[in-house]
Parts: C-alpha cells; structure tokens; sequence
C-alpha cells in the first residue's frame, strides 16, 4: 500500500450527480489499494452531514465548505489575473496549507487531481508522480455554452472557453498524465492542444449494476393510470435544463396527443426557476428524491435529450443498468458503447424523437426487450473495476501497490483513520 493525494472539487458522496458519482468510485478503487488523503470542498450545505461517510475510506480528510455566493466573487478575479474563473473559485489558503502538511508529514507517492480546477493544487508538488483526471474537455464546454447565450453571457463563456484551454494544456504538460471520459474526448483535447499528443487516455465512466437493478423491488411513485416519461439529473445545471425544456415545448405535445396519458417526470435536485416553471397538467417537477431507481424501475420510457453532452451520461448508464428502455440525443448517445435500435434508442432532432418514442409507448413489449438488451450492454462494458484498472497502471509504475480491499462507507479500512481537518 501506498499513500496517494486524491483532491476533488466536490465532496464525492452521495454519487448522487454525474461528477459526484465518478470521483466517488475513484476514491474507493484508490482506497481499495492504498491509504488515501482526500482534500475537497463541500458546496452544498447538506453535504456535510455526509463527510464522516468517507472516513472508512480516507487516511486523512479534509473537507472545506465552500460558499458559492463567495466562491464566484472570488471567481471573478481571474479576469483581473488574466486566467479562467473556475480556478480561483476552487482557490483556498486552507487547502493548500492542509496539502504542504500532508506531503510533508507521510511519504505520498502519487498525487490525483480530479477535474482542471484541483490540478492548481500539483504545480508545485515534485518527486511524485501527478494524475489528472480532466473528465470532459471543459474549455470546449463553455464555448459550446456561448453560442446560445446574448451577450455579455456569450463574451464571457467564449473568454471561459479561450482561457481554460490555456490552462488545461498547462495542466496537462505538467503532469504526467491525464485522463478523459472518452476516447473521443481525449481526440478532441489532442486536436485542441497538439502539444499535449501521447499525454492523455481515456479512463470511462461505469456503472454500479447491483445497486442500479430491476432485480430490486420498488414502489412505483406513479399514478396507476399513467404512462410515465422520466428524465434524472441535477436541475441546477443548464444542459439538463435545455433539455427538459425543449423535450417540453418540442416533443411532449407530439407525445400527449397521440397518448393522453403520457406523463413526463423530471427527477432531479435543486430545479432552477426555468425547470419549475415546466410543470402543469402533463409534468411534474419533483426536486429532490430520496432515491431515483423507483422513477427509473417504473418509468414506461427514459429520455435523455440533451443538446449539449459531453462524455459519457451517468444519468443514461444508470437507466439502462435498470433494464429500462432509453431514448437519447445522437449527443447524448454518443459517448456511450452502445447499438443504437438494439441498446438504445437515438434520436436525430425533436421530429425524430416523437416518432421514436411514440413506438416505444406503443409496444411495450419492444420497450422491454429493449431495456433487457440494455442491461445486457452495461453488464458487459461497464463495470467500474474494468474501467478504472487503467489508473492503476501509472500508480504502479510509481510503486505504488496495494491488494488490500474497501467495500464501502461504513466498512473497516483494514488501518487507522486519521482525521487531519475537517472545516464545516
């Protein structure tokens, strides 16, 4: 075993949203192998009655709250030091003291940064060996978000853009190595930044298909004489809001005629006032659930229509780990090794998506051999041990070893836990 730096933007429990349950599964492939000191931030303030969940999992942990409201003051100095937002808004004298401690008190051997913004935290850590797992290529992301948006919301996205390239490819030159979702994002960042060629792989995303399957008993929280239509996904975050709102507007009238009782769910924290504004006689916004599977188990069709995708869906993976039938975006879809007709439905444009989903609501039996096939692709691709075992490899080769073995929040370690912080 070894003692390895794994840092986080987001306290990485619950795996509740797409980053949380990535960097979640992270950490427990790590502890399973090594003594693990965590740094993160807690930016929800229902979080932190989650932080002592993860001690089983940390040899050390520290775990800062992190006021949004602040943390976008903070943000905005970047445009005074010429650098992208999202990095001073993850910047903290906290964090950085907890780190020089930490190095200087055990014998890490490797450092892991999940996402871009964490990474400010390696530039100055030497003789180790420093991972970066980028996610998606998010300097793409806000380009992408500033070709909807007026301006000054488009200047600013596009300077986002521009600025975190810039500092993705520094990133990535100093570390020595990093990691997308896909292998189609790490093409993309190689076209983007050339320099960083050979300096990126693709470690995808997996799903937990025991905790995720239509083996599981679930109340159904839908009316018997509906036929429910259900999407999952954070509400705070604005490519799920596209979605929803255009699947509202664009493809739920198409749906309501054809089949009155069509009833589309939108299942998800913390709905912003657009999301809100879309319930009425044929949806409902639910906001926080206390568990998504009895939405997924029971949902006649899962839709995912999103414009702006990027990577690999949680939301998708999960949906199909449940053996539902699934209709996506061609954006959605794409980051995900699956048949389109045989695992997944795809759907080109919002036309497309009405003539699709009508099928599906009128077979069911189609419906369910569809979702039968689904489950059948994520057992067969998608375990989070096969996908992760990549990381292991440069862990390796830095000496780092372990075969020790963590099941999970609420499990024994196998050695001692020590708390160096916690602020709250």
């Amino acid at each position: 075993m070894a003692d390895i730096l794994y840092l986080a933007h987001r306290l990485p429990y619950p795996p509740n949203k797409g980053d949380k349950v990535r960097s979640y599964h992270l950490l427990r492939h790590l502890a399973a192998r090594h003594r693990v000191h965590l740094g993160t931030f807690v930016d929800d303030p229902d979080d932190h009655r989650h932080v002592e969940a993860l001690r089983p999992l940390c040899a050390s942990l520290y775990a800062e709250a992190l006021d949004r409201r602040v943390a976008r003051l903070r943000g905005l100095t970047g445009l005074v030091r010429d650098e992208p937002l999202t990095v001073p808004y993850y910047r903290s004298a906290g964090l950085a003291q907890w780190i020089e401690n930490t190095v200087r008190e055990h014998d890490l051997r490797a450092a892991i940064a999940f996402s871009s913004s964490m990474a400010q935290y390696l530039t100055g850590l030497t003789g180790m060996t420093k991972l970066v797992d980028l996610v998606d290529v998010d300097s793409a992301k806000w380009t992408q978000y500033s070709s909807g948006r007026a301006w000054p919301l488009s200047w600013l996205y596009r300077r986002e853009g521009r600025k975190l390239l810039e500092f993705e490819r520094a990133v990535v030159r100093d570390a020595t190595h990093a990691f997308l979702v896909t292998e189609a994002e790490a093409e993309l960042f190689e076209r983007l930044a050339p320099d960083c060629a050979g300096r990126v792989d693709a470690v995808g995303n997996g799903v937990d298909a025991g905790h995720f399957s239509p083996a599981r008993e679930f109340v159904s929280p839908y009316r018997a004489s509906e036929m429910p239509i259900v999407f999952t996904g954070a509400m705070d975050y604005w490519p799920n809001v596209d979605a929803v709102s255009w699947f509202a507007s664009d493809i739920l009238p198409g749906l309501t005629d054809a089949f009155p009782a069509v009833h589309f769910y939108i299942v998800g924290m913390r709905p912003t006032a657009a999301a809100r504004m879309l319930a009425g006689d044929h949806v409902t916004v639910t906001g926080t659930v206390p568990d998504v599977r009895p939405y997924l188990a029971h949902a006649r069709l899962v839709v995912a229509p999103l414009r702006i995708a990027r990577g690999v869906q949680n939301k998708v993976l999960e949906a199909m780990a449940m053996g539902r039938p699934v209709l996506a975006s061609a954006a959605c879809a794409g980051g995900i090794d699956a048949r389109p007709g045989v695992d997944i439905e795809v759907a080109a444009d919002a036309q497309d998506f009405v003539a699709r989903a009508r099928e599906l609501l009128g077979d069911a039996a189609r419906g369910d051999a569809l979702g039968r096939q689904a489950r059948a692709c994520v057992l067969s691709r998608y375990s989070w041990e096969a996908r992760l075992a990549r990381i292991d490899t440069y862990l390796e080769a830095a000496g780092c070893r372990g075969d020790s073995c963590v099941t999970g929040p609420g499990s024994a370690s196998g050695g001692s836990i020590r708390t160096t912080g916690v602020a709250a």
